[in-house]
């Protein structure tokens, strides 16, 4: 593909230098429809990103949009608070109706503000709340947002150093199988808690991710997870799942937990929950812990009636009938799955691990420098992928829950050929 050199002038002399994603992939996008992006010379781009997992049902998705055009057209409120509005009710009824119950899952759901890092701020303050302490754990190579107190509880040291100020009250403990095998699950953590000259405040919670996506996509077992819900239980600390990039069917099941038959006391909820990109974000918790003031955790932009709209339509149409979605995604990770033993096994000597879970997958090299290099070429070659991981060593695969075989197999063999020519 040959790609001209875009008027990239008015984003470098007046945007920030903080913006990131535009430098991997230098071009001015235009438009864009399904797992398809469109620069303004035409160019076409197979999206395996899908807005970081914002759009788990593609860009531009006709349903989603018609609902939301028809929300618009009549003149349906835009900007309500934490009003009661027909969007907001309708979303409620839906949510409760299509993904609580019928997973047998208790939760109030609370509107934090628009964005991820909003929702676990919230989870985080509510757990302190409701257990009087301080300390957080949470786990080597966790992200869960960019605001103060989700750096907290962050691992990366690179997004840490940004706040430009101490990040206290939490405590990170090793995550599934970092030390490869050789440590029983949670033997120091749980050491630590039951020790009484360890040093160790007592936490009000843990927070955890499934799969850890910005970290390296690194997966946790479901036998890992079980234990950690069953510690957590014993120690009297509350259990906090971030399901804001793995949960909305990015892992199969329309919550990642649900596999490990657990059932966390907090949940988060962002990116995909209102399915076409508009900013929302949910805190789930059980009623017992529902034990906020009126109004003392709030926000001018909680209330974002249109992705209640879009977020209404993406429940009906895509998990109104039970297990369809999962099954189709756990397919297309099948799939994916194939793609990788191929890309490995050409590649011995180059591929350190893949790995993944429904439609998130992984690829790591010895060469931490290796990801950069094919995601680059990968652009290149008309395929957008990120990286990921503390040192940016893991190319990461975030394609929509909607894509289609052919259109994974042409991403695949893209990835295979981006690998193929950094060597």
């Amino acid at each position: 593909m040959t790609i001209t050199q875009p008027d990239l002038s008015v984003f470098e002399t007046v945007e920030s230098e903080v913006r990131s994603y535009c430098r991997g992939w230098p071009t001015v996008f235009d438009r864009a429809l399904g797992s398809r992006m469109y620069d303004e010379d035409g160019h076409e781009y197979l999206d395996f990103f899908a807005g970081a997992g914002s759009l788990n049902y593609g860009h531009n998705n006709a349903v989603l949009k018609r609902a939301l055009i028809d929300y618009l057209e009549r003149d349906g409120v835009t900007h309500g608070l934490d009003m009661s509005t027909t969007a907001k009710r309708r979303f409620l009824e839906t949510f409760q109706n299509l993904v609580l119950r019928p997973r047998d899952l208790p939760y109030k759901v609370m509107f934090p503000g628009p964005t991820g890092t909003n929702a676990v701020e919230s989870a985080l303050k509510l757990a302190r709340k409701v257990k009087g302490r301080e300390s957080i754990v949470s786990f080597t190579n966790a992200f869960h947002g960019m605001s103060l107190g989700s750096l907290a509880v962050t691992g990366n040291a690179f997004k840490r150093a940004g706040a430009g100020i101490p990040l206290v009250h939490g405590t990170p403990m090793p995550f599934d199988n970092y030390f490869d095998g050789t440590v029983e699950d949670f033997l120091w953590f749980e050491r630590l808690l039951e020790d009484q000259g360890s040093g160790l405040n007592k936490p009000a919670a843990v927070i955890v991710e499934t799969v850890q996506g910005e970290g390296g996509i690194n997966v946790a077992r479901t036998e890992w997870l079980r234990a950690l819900s069953e510690l957590c239980e014993r120690q009297d600390m509350l259990l906090i799942v971030d399901d804001i990039q793995m949960g909305c069917g990015r892992t199969g099941a329309f919550f990642s937990f649900e596999e490990a038959g657990i059932t966390p006391d907090i949940v988060t909820v962002s990116k995909s929950i209102s399915g076409y990109g508009l900013p929302m974000a949910l805190t789930l918790f059980k009623p017992e812990l529902d034990v906020w003031e009126p109004g003392e955790h709030n926000g001018t932009f909680r209330g974002n009636n249109p992705a209640f709209v879009t977020a209404t339509a993406t429940l009906e149409a895509y998990w109104a009938d039970g297990s369809a979605m999962e099954k189709q995604t756990r397919a297309r990770g099948e799939q994916v799955e194939q793609h990788m033993i191929a890309i490995t096994e050409e590649n011995l000597a180059d591929v350190k691990e893949y790995r993944g879970r429904g439609l998130v997958w992984g690829l790591e090299f010895h060469d931490k420098d290796r990801a950069g290099k094919v995601a680059g070429r990968a652009f290149e070659l008309g395929l957008l992928i990120e990286t990921s991981g503390p040192e940016s060593e893991v190319v990461k695969l975030l394609p929509a829950l909607t894509i289609t075989p052919d259109e994974l197999d042409e991403g695949m063999k893209t990835l295979a050929r981006a690998v193929r020519e950094t060597a």
